[in-house]
């Protein structure tokens, strides 16, 4: 299956299964991540902005950004 392209609207794509971190607060600071129908992908969104726009990641993508974060990559970037 062909990947779908970036920044495309959520109402483009089929219903999803979203799910957030369990680090997620109330306020709204977080992101969304589904997998997409057929291996095609993973989209992420916002929370705060469920309609989109969603960017979509091959599971290679996501497996290097969340070992990395796992590593400590990304320490840095946080307070």
């Amino acid at each position: 299956m062909q990947q779908p392209p970036n920044g495309v609207s959520t109402s483009a794509l089929p219903p999803l299964k979203w799910q957030k971190s369990r680090r997620s607060n109330p306020s709204g600071n977080c992101v969304e991540l589904a997998e997409l129908p057929g291996g095609a992908g993973i989209a992420m969104r916002n929370s705060r902005h469920p309609e989109g726009p969603a960017l979509i990641y091959t599971a290679d993508e996501i497996a290097a950004f969340v070992l990395g974060a796992r590593d400590g990559d990304f320490d840095h970037l946080i307070t």
